[in-house]
Order: C-alpha cells, then structure tokens, then sequence
C-alpha cells in the first residue's frame, strides 16, 4: 500500500503548496525605496482615511468625512483634485431593478501628457453595516500609495494619468455610471485599472479585463512578477451575481484590467471589514498590480490593446503560460489525436472499453458523495453551511471521500483512456467555453508527447500526473474563496479532474478495495465532527440583520429569514417561528403601536405616463411596482432607464430621495398599487434590546439594520381606457 500512501501525500503536498507556497510578495515596510509600493505606508494612509471606522455609505456624515480626508490626502501628493456631486442611476434589466442616488465623484488628474488618459479607480463608499476597509478603502489607499511611487519615480512623458474615485458603487455602480455620462469624460478614457476587494486576505486576482484581452494579458505578465489570473475566472464571473465599478466601463467599450482580493469573504460586508483584518500581503500585491501595470500602460499603444482572446492561468503564481484563443482547438484536437496515436497498440487501456467509462464515473461518483458528505454536516450541524466558520474538517471529509472514489475507480483505470477524456474536455472547451481550456489543454500538452516517446513507464505518467495535479488542485483550493465549502461539488469536481490523471498509477497498487473503505469511512467520520461543530464564530460570523418596520397600520420587529434563528433573539420578542412576508421575507414580531408618519406621494397620470412626488422621511426610499404595470422607463433627475416590461424595484438611496419626483412610463392603462418604503438606518431606542439580545457570532451585513415604514400608493387607470 505504499504507492496509494505516496500518492495520495503527493496530491496532499500540491494542495499545500498551492495553499501555502504559491508565488506572493513580501509586504514591504514604510521604509521601502520611495519608487516601490508599500504594503505599509498604505496601510498608514488607510489609518488615516478610516479615522474611527465607521460605515461610509453615499449621503451619510462619514461619507463626507472621509470624501474630505481623500482630499487632503490627494493635496499632500501635490495632486490638485475635484468633486462632481449629481443624481445617478443604474439599471439591471436582467433584475428588473434601478438603483439611485445622489453621489459625489473625486476626480483628479496626477500626470499629463498626449493621448487618453488611464484611470486609477476605486470606490470610497461602503455598505451601512461596516466600515468597508477591504471593499473598497483598500483599493483607494493602494492608488494614493501608487500614485506617490509613481512621482516619486520621477517618471516623464507616456500617457497622462487620472484618479476616479467613486461613490454609490454600492447602491448600484452609481459614480462610474455618473462619469461616464459625461461625453467628454468617456471619450478621454483610454484604459481603467479597477481597484477592488470581496474580503481581506488571499492572493489580488486578475479576474477580469476588456474583450480581445491577449496584448493585456501579456502587458500583465510583463508589468508583474507575481501572478494570480486565469481565463477561467471571467468565465467564472460571468455567472455571479456580482458587479464592480468596471461593468459601465466595459459596457462603452473602455478596456482595463479589474483586481481584486477575495480570500476571507465570511468579514466582507460586515462590521469585521476592518483595518487590522486587512492581509498586508494582499495590500502589498495589490498595489505592485495597481503599480505595475499603470506604468505599462503609460507607454503603450492604447489602440492596439484591443486584440484577440487569449487563454491562461498562472502555475502557482510564478508562472502565466498563454495562448490566443483561436489556437485552442487544433492544440487540443492534435493532442487527442497524439494520445489516440499512443494508446494504439492497447498501451495503458487496461480493462478495455470498460477503462473508458471510468473517468466520468470518477466525477458522477466525487459530486455524489460530496452531496452526501455535505449533507451529513448540515443534518447534524442544523445549518445549510455547516463549514462556514471551520472549514477543515469538512474540507478533509470531502478529500477523503473523493480519494476514496478514486481508489474505486482505479481498478479499470487506463492511461489512454484518462489522458483522451482530459483532452476531449479539452475539444470541448474550444468549442463552447474557451476559457477552461487551458486546464485539460495545458497538461494535455506535456503527457501527449510523453506517452510518444516513453509508452508505459511509470515515471512518464508521474510527470504527467503532476502537471494535471498542480493545475486542477490550484484551482481547487482557490476556488474554496468563492463561495466557501457551500459550493462543494466545485471542490469535488476540481479534486476529481486532478486525480483522473492518477488513476493509472493508483490501478498498480493493491488494497485498493481496502484502501477504499478506510477513506471513504474516515471521510463520513470527519463530516460528522465537522457537523458537530459550531456553524459560525466572533471571526466568521452569521449574517443577520434586525429591523423595525410599520405597514398597514401595524408595528413589527423583523429579522432576516436564517434557517435557525438565535435563541436569544426569540427571548428578548416574540418572534414567528417561521418567515413570513412583512416588506420582506423575515422572522416577524408585535412592536406595539405605530410611531412614525407614513410615507406619501402625490400621482398624477397622464395616459401611459405616471409621474410621482414624493413626501417622506428618512434616508432613501424603495418603491415596488407590481408587474401588471409593465413599467417600459424610470424617469428620475432627468435620468431614464429603460426596462422589459414587468415587475420594477426602484432604489434611491440618498436623504435627498424622500423628496424626489419619479415618472413612469408604462405598457399598460390598468390601475395598480405602488408599494412605497421610506426607510432610515438602525433600530428607534425601542430595539436595544433586540441589539443586546444579537449574540457576538452574529452581525449585520450589506445595508445592516434599518427602520422602515410602507404606504400603499394607489395609481389610478388611465383616462378614456
């Protein structure tokens, strides 16, 4: 059993290693050259900017503070800088949603010279229930500490070079939104570089760029010494439901690059998002990204960026190995054809065609005991991620139950036969989704020609296992950043591709039937433990906001719909044992009698067009318009949004919104009713003891708690219908 030991250790030690070993830098300390960038003098101005640590949201005191410390940060470097305050918004027609606000960009120009400019951006903004250190303070104190490192080189001529810091980039993407409305604005813009974060640790990934990114990628590889990108992550992206600042830039056809940290996600968009959670490593990468690749741009055709597509990843952050695009298919049907050319005399078939079903049966069989896996965690655990806060166990029950799977596998394993799956997925790719080519393509193209020259030797098809091993088990442990072990079979999945390149030398050993049993059993053990622990921590925290909401007449208590809600909560009030609908899908309380005046708004209608003045208190409003107006436009500030017809939300963020006038155009002449919400941040006094009741595992997130009060607005048909 010595050859499962070692094999087994060396997909362990490359986990490890693209854990723990991959290529990163150095945070350098604040007496670093004044050319470099510094993960502590960053850090320094980061201190200076969240003087105290409070939310920052758009239209808040703390918004301008912080607005105003950026200035003075700005005038320090002898960069001269300007605010454009205006109403912005943003329209997601996928969601049937537009989101408003009124923002207030900085913009300053660092360096002159011919030619469009390259934009440093970041937003200053933060969500209401943190201080938003990692998203975004970080990007913006990483372009202040870019932009010194950059005049303190001294550097002359290349291209000019512009700050856009942004606001309401989480109401909606409203400040770039807002500067791209203005025509001589976007017609300057040549590239962006996009400073973001969705955590406070791990590697600053390159996780998405402009169309035709090959001469981008290639600038990257050359402006950076250490590299976390990949064509996969785009592809990856695609399907979050997440956007950046750097979507309405690359919506008008302006390329760039967009960074960001991820590691850590449990602290992002919490009160944890804080200074002294921030990695100085991610700060230090971040910034050698923001640094280098500026420095490239400046003296680059910014016309020629636009290329072909390129596909790549980095091979353990110290290599970026690439390839256009179009050269996809014909490398990975020559290497289907190459490993095909070896297999032809039955080498490495073993089992017959028997050994060709056994690679997908592999990944069936690693995604089903990952669900069963999972599953057992979270029966016993009562929550839906049970390894939300402590990841090792489960992670170490999902790798044992995979190894086991394989070690089932192996016994009708064949070389040829795993090697023309991974390059078939290879063709595959090529046709339909490019970017995870590189994946089965790359380790494809050292064991096709391996297999050639040196058939049936062990040591070539441990060559070529490793290569597949350091690819896919890369991906696997940073994938884990994404969405945590909740999204398991992309742990199986990846985990299972890695060892389909071992099969043929686990099909050698013995034991495999006991070796088997032992893992598989050592994997349902280890996810029962992993249920048995506490789900969240004081470190990893459960999202929970609390709110107090009128609507109808009635006062209610709220708290967001977790499957289990704490204990102490339910003591303090009288909480609904299941979710109901209040506003909102929530946990649901008496709070006695109304306090607050309803929102209101005076309607007028003038056949497909319906126009709205709003009169209420509070931050901002939301206002729910039912899909049987089939609402075709949102007018608001002179701002239209276009929309499919259907169900609208509309979000305008700011005090100023409580006040504003909203015009409607529609595809329908029925009456309808609007739901309009006024809604202001925090609990009245009358919630501390839902605040005292919060256990310290558990934290608001994103907007956080809010007070809200709901107004039916009755919208009457259209005259003559």
């Amino acid at each position: 059993m010595w050859r499962i030991s070692a094999l087994a250790a060396l997909a362990a030690g490359i986990w490890l290693l693209a854990a723990y070993g991959s290529s990163r830098p150095i945070a350098l300390g604040p007496d670093a050259p004044a050319s470099q960038f510094s993960a502590a003098r960053a850090d320094a101005v980061l201190g200076r900017l969240l003087e105290g640590q409070r939310p920052r949201p758009a239209g808040s005191a703390e918004n301008a503070a912080v607005r105003a410390r950026i200035l003075k940060e700005l005038a320090a470097l002898g960069v001269s800088a300007k605010t454009a305050t205006q109403m912005s918004c943003f329209g997601e027609r996928r969601f049937g949603v537009v989101s408003c606000a009124t923002v207030t960009n900085i913009v300053a120009d660092v360096t002159q010279g011919p030619g469009r400019k390259i934009v440093l951006m970041a937003h200053y903004d933060s969500v209401g229930a943190g201080p938003g250190a990692g998203d975004d303070a970080s990007g913006v104190a990483t372009i202040l500490e870019t932009v010194r490192a950059l005049k303190a080189g001294k550097e002359t001529g290349g291209r000019p070079i512009r700050i856009l810091f942004t606001d309401g980039e989480e109401n909606g993407l409203l400040g770039a939104s807002a500067y791209l409305r203005d025509p001589a604005a976007r017609a300057e813009t040549g590239a962006v570089v996009n400073m973001e974060a969705r955590g406070n640790n791990g590697p600053s990934y390159l996780f998405q760029t402009g169309a035709g990114d090959a001469r981008l990628i290639d600038l990257y590889a050359g402006a950076v010494s250490h590299f976390t990108a990949s064509s996969l992550y785009a592809e990856i992206y695609r399907y979050l439901p997440n956007d950046t600042d750097m979507t309405p830039f690359l919506a008008a056809g302006i390329t760039g690059y967009n960074f960001a940290f991820i590691g850590n996600s449990a602290q992002y968009h919490t009160s944890l998002d804080r200074r002294e959670n921030l990695d100085p490593r991610s700060l230090q990468q971040h910034g050698e990204n923001a640094l280098g690749v500026t420095q490239a741009l400046r003296g680059t055709d910014l016309d020629r960026l636009k290329s072909e597509n390129a596909i790549y990843l980095d091979v353990l952050g110290a290599f970026l190995p690439r390839l256009p695009a179009r050269w996809s298919l014909p490398l990975s049907l020559c290497v289907f054809f190459l490993i095909a050319w070896a297999g032809r005399k039955r080498f490495g078939l073993g089992g017959g065609w028997r050994s060709f079903v056994i690679p997908p049966l592999l990944v069936i069989g690693a995604v089903g005991v990952g669900f069963i896996l999972h599953s057992l965690a979270a029966w016993i655990s009562g929550e839906p991620d049970p390894s939300f806060a402590r990841p090792l166990l489960l992670r170490l029950s999902l790798a044992f139950g995979v190894f086991g799977v394989a070690l089932l596998a192996a016994r009708a394993a064949g070389a040829i036969a795993c090697w023309l799956w991974l390059a078939g997925l290879a063709v595959a790719c090529a046709i339909w989704a490019p970017g995870i080519v590189p994946y089965f393509l790359f380790p494809c193209l050292v064991a096709a020609p391996l297999m050639l020259l040196n058939r049936g030797n062990d040591f070539v098809l441990l060559i070529a296992a490793i290569t597949g091993l350091v690819v896919w088990l890369s991906f696997n442990q940073g994938g884990e950043a994404i969405m945590g072990l909740r999204l398991h079979p992309l742990f199986t999945v990846t985990a299972a591709f890695g060892l389909i390149t071992l099969l043929p030398l686990l099909a050698k050993a013995r034991g495999l039937g006991i070796s088997a049993a032992l893992s598989l059993t050592a994997a349902v053990v280890l996810a029962a433990v992993a249920g048995l622990q506490p789900a969240f921590s004081d470190a990893a925290p459960q999202r929970l906001n609390l709110g107090y909401a009128e609507s109808d007449g009635k006062a209610y208590w709220l708290a967001d719909p977790v499957p289990r809600l704490p204990q102490s909560l339910r003591a303090a009030v009288a909480f609904s044992q299941m979710p109901t609908r209040v506003l909102q899908l929530a946990y649901v309380a008496p709070a006695g009698a109304t306090k607050f005046a309803p929102p209101k708004a005076q309607v007028t209608r003038n056949g497909e067009v319906v126009n709205l003045v709003l009169e209420s208190d509070g931050e901002g409003v939301n206002l729910i318009v039912p899909a049987q107006a089939k609402v075709r436009a949102v007018t608001l500030a002179g701002i239209t949004t276009n929309l499919p017809d259907g169900p609208v939300s509309i979000s305008c963020g700011t005090p100023d919104c409580t006040k504003a006038n909203i015009g409607l155009k529609l595809a329908s002449k029925d009456g309808f009713q609007i739901t309009l919400v006024a809604y202001a941040r925090g609990l009245p006094p009358e919630g501390a003891k839902l605040l005292q009741a919060r256990p310290s595992w558990s934290v608001p997130s994103r907007r956080g708690d809010v007070t809200a009060m709901a107004q039916k607005i009755a919208v009457p048909q259209a005259e003559g219908r």
